[in-house]
Order: structure tokens, then C-alpha cells, then sequence
């Protein structure tokens, strides 16, 4: 075959995402332990997969359905985002995950010439969303060494000297990679800086539910502020892909050109997945909690696990799924111990550098039961023992 014409310069530009170098790397080594992609074991509740069969059948089902969602699952939605969230002001768009969710803000929110603000370490999709799209103004701001939390301070300052002002600072909470809880007081005060700044604040509120220790989340609201939330994690709906935009009901402009994106992007989230989504609240967050203490057990067989690097190394671990762990000094190169871990130790772990910090690792605790988990952490346990004593021997 001859040449071909060029690609695109936003593709090429874009990083290459680290699962599917880790799926890569999955392919030629047997029986490992996945504690790198961010999921979890379990399945829907049973009520929800019972009614999703009935309507397989309906005819609707196979139909476009409206862009902003199924209109009983929105009012639902709304239901929740009041009770649990404390958001009074907010409506609904549902996404195909909310991946799709944080692309459709972008588009939205932001032209090619804005600058963006992510906090390392940052959540790769939302900095890929960023490359994707054409901008090449992405700040990165910095974290507390010791909390992960995000730099209040460092924000306020680049939001009044750069000229003109960010226009979107992007959160999570709990943090993904970190597995951070960002306290209420902090919440308030960077959505105050952003507020003040004319600034879009975008928070993913993904583990809303995954919170430990007697820590609690919260949420912010405002003109300014944009919420995301997903069902993949709290009801084990990955593959199902659903999720929802909780945007200011006084912006009406907004819900107008979201509109736009979503047509063009997804038309509508699966209607079957959409059900069963509807399903799940049914259930309710009783049902994941009951779920997310499950995994209690899992997070201190690998914060144990992760003890041949020293205390002071690992961070985090307070919510979502997530524990952060800084690597000796001399393994920078973050992507090749992963890969030592997988080959010679059977365990697959996340490179931070795929997060903007070099030489550290993400660890997830939420796709494996206890029984799988002890065996993981064995196997961590040991590699790391041996990395320390000996380097990443052949």
C-alpha cells in the first residue's frame, strides 16, 4: 500500500491511554492480579438486572430516547442530588458515562485558546479530554505533599495573575488517583476562588460513596460549578456506561449548548442502561454502602502490602478506591516497574506518570474479593520486599 493522508495533529498529540497499555501488558502474562484499572467486582443490584429483562422487549427501548435522559430517571436523579447531595439548584443531562459527561463540558465550556487547570496527580481521561480537544494551556497545579489535597493558595494566585483567567478548573473528589477526601472548607474556598475569577469549576464526584475512616463527602454548588457523577462504580455498571451532568438550572444558555454537544456526541445514553440505572436508585446508596464495606478488608490487606516502601511513602487511601505510593527515588521510570511488578510478581499496578507525577504508583482495591486480594497482596508484598532489597532482578 502507498502513503495515506495525515491524521489528525489533537489525536496524535494525545496520550496514549495507560489502560491500554496496561491491557497490553495484561495479554502475555497469565493469572494476574488486577489492581491497576479503577472498578469493582460486583454487578448491579438484582432488582435492577430483573427489570432490564422486561424492558429488552418494550419497543421504546430500541428508540432514541430524549437527549437529556429518560425523563423518570432524571426526576429521580433530582430526587437524589437533593436528599444526598444537597444540591437544590441543579439539572440533569444523562451521559454515557461520565467520561462522556467531563468531554461533553469541555466542548461546552472551553475554546482551543483557553487555558484549563488540572492539580497533579490529575485523572489521565480528564487530561487527555483536555489534549483531545486542542488545548495546550493546561496547568497543572500542585498538590500538598503530605494531604494530596489541592493547592488553595497556588489557585488563588494563578487565577489572578494569568491574564485572561483559566476557564475551568477540573476536581475530583475523592480523588482519583489519590483516593482523597477534599474537605468541605476546601471544596467551598476553591469554588469561592473560582467564582471570583469567572471560572467554570468541574468537580467528578465518581466515589461520592467511597469514603472510610468517618470521612464524609461533600458537594458545592453555584453559577459557576459543574457536577459530575457516575453509576459505574457504586452500582458495578462499567460496562453499562451511565452517568449524569448536574448543571446550574438559572444558566439556561448552558443547558443549550450542552444540548448541541450531546447530539452530535451520543444523541442519548443507552435506553436499556438508562433502565437499569433507574433500577439501581431504586436499590439505593444502602445497597452500595453496604457494598463499599466489602472493601474495607481489601484496603488494609494492601496498605500492609505496601509497607516495604516506607510509611511515609504511601498516601491517600480515604475514599474511592485508590492508594497512592511514591517509589524510591531511583525509579522514576514509574511504566517499567509496573510492567517488573506484572511479569515476575503477577500483579498488575497504574504508572503515576500516566497522572503527571513520575515515579510513583496508583493501587486499586475495588475489582477483587477478599479471597483474590490476599493473594494480590502477597504477591505486592513480595515484589516490593524484593525491589528494595535486590532492584528489579531478571
Amino acid at each position: 500500500m502507498g502513503s495515506h493522508p495525515e491524521l489528525a495533529a489533537r489525536a496524535l498529540h494525545t496520550d496514549l491511554p495507560v489502560m491500554v497499555k496496561i491491557r497490553e501488558l495484561s495479554k502475555g502474562t497469565k493469572d494476574l492480579m488486577p489492581l491497576g484499572q479503577g472498578a469493582v467486582y460486583w454487578q448491579p443490584p438484582d432488582q435492577a438486572l430483573e427489570k432490564v429483562k422486561e424492558k429488552a422487549w418494550e419497543p421504546s427501548t430500541s428508540q432514541y430516547g430524549t437527549h437529556e435522559g429518560l425523563a423518570e430517571l432524571r426526576e429521580a436523579l433530582i430526587k437524589k442530588l437533593r436528599h444526598e447531595n444537597e444540591l437544590h439548584k441543579s439539572s440533569i443531562m444523562v451521559t454515557a458515562g461520565s467520561n462522556q459527561g467531563f468531554l461533553n463540558l469541555v466542548l461546552t465550556l472551553c475554546d482551543v485558546k483557553d487555558s484549563v487547570v488540572l492539580f497533579a496527580p490529575y485523572f489521565f481521561n480528564a487530561y487527555m479530554s483536555f489534549q483531545m480537544t486542542g488545548i495546550t494551556g493546561i496547568l497543572i497545579g500542585t498538590s500538598d505533599p503530605e494531604t494530596l489535597l489541592p493547592d488553595a493558595d497556588w489557585l488563588e494566585r494563578v487565577l489572578s495573575e494569568t491574564k485572561p483567567a483559566p476557564k475551568l478548573v477540573s476536581i475530583t473528589n475523592p480523588g482519583n488517583p489519590t483516593g482523597t477526601c477534599i474537605p468541605d472548607p476546601l471544596l467551598k474556598r476553591i469554588s469561592e476562588i473560582c467564582r471570583r475569577a469567572g471560572t467554570w469549576l468541574v468537580v467528578d464526584n465518581a466515589y461520592e460513596y467511597f469514603t472510610y475512616d468517618g470521612l464524609k463527602h461533600s458537594c458545592v454548588e453555584g453559577n459557576h460549578v459543574v457536577n459530575l457523577f457516575s453509576f459505574s462504580k457504586a452500582y458495578g455498571m462499567m460496562g453499562w456506561r451511565v452517568g449524569y451532568i448536574a448543571y446550574p438550572s438559572e444558566v439556561q444558555s448552558l443547558r443549550t449548548q450542552l444540548l448541541k454537544v450531546q447530539d452530535n456526541v451520543a444523541i442519548c445514553a443507552s435506553m436499556i442502561s438508562q433502565s437499569t440505572a433507574l433500577g439501581c436508585l431504586e436499590a439505593g446508596r444502602e445497597w452500595v454502602r453496604n457494598q463499599v464495606k466489602s472493601l474495607v478488608r481489601n484496603r488494609e490487606l494492601l496498605l500492609e502490602a505496601l509497607s516495604p516502601i516506607g510509611q511515609d511513602a504511601v498516601k491517600g487511601g480515604g475514599g474511592a478506591i485508590y492508594i497512592w505510593a511514591k517509589l524510591p527515588e531511583k525509579y522514576q521510570d514509574d511504566f517499567a516497574v509496573v510492567c517488573w511488578l506484572a511479569k515476575r510478581h503477577g500483579v498488575v499496578l497504574l504508572p503515576g506518570s500516566a497522572c503527571g507525577l513520575a515515579g510513583c504508583v496508583r493501587v486499586t482495591y475495588g475489582a477483587i474479593r477478599e479471597v483474590e486480594c490476599e493473594v494480590a497482596a502477597k504477591r505486592l508484598r513480595a515484589g516490593l520486599e524484593e525491589l528494595m532489597r535486590d532492584g528489579m532482578v531478571e
